[in-house]
């Protein structure tokens, strides 16, 4: 396998970012699944009504994340287009193909 530097990977500007991006929603969704149920077992066992007005009100609350990933990917996706575009501009400036004009 031939060994390739960070900067000669050709058509993958961008990608990482995208990728981080994925795979940080994916792991908040897998951490707000977890707390989700152990905020649906703990509700049912506790008998103290203080305590179990704090536990539905956390659990509804979090239970609401989820409903930001939609905005977490487009966001997400426009800043890894603005370093495409950024890159693809310092391409064309160092290519010397503006030179002339």
């Amino acid at each position: 396998m031939e060994y390739q530097k960070l900067n000669e990977k050709k058509g993958v500007a961008g990608l990482n970012v995208l990728l981080s991006l994925v795979a940080m929603i994916f792991m908040i969704g897998i951490i707000v699944m977890v707390f989700v149920i152990a905020g649906a077992k703990l509700k049912s066992t506790v008998t103290d009504t203080e305590a179990q007005a704090v536990i539905n009100d956390t659990y509804m609350a979090i239970s609401d994340v989820p409903d930001w990933f939609p905005t977490f990917i487009v966001l997400g996706s426009l800043v890894v287009l603005i370093l495409l575009v950024v890159i693809i501009i310092n391409s064309i400036k160092a290519s010397g193909v503006t030179e002339g004009a």
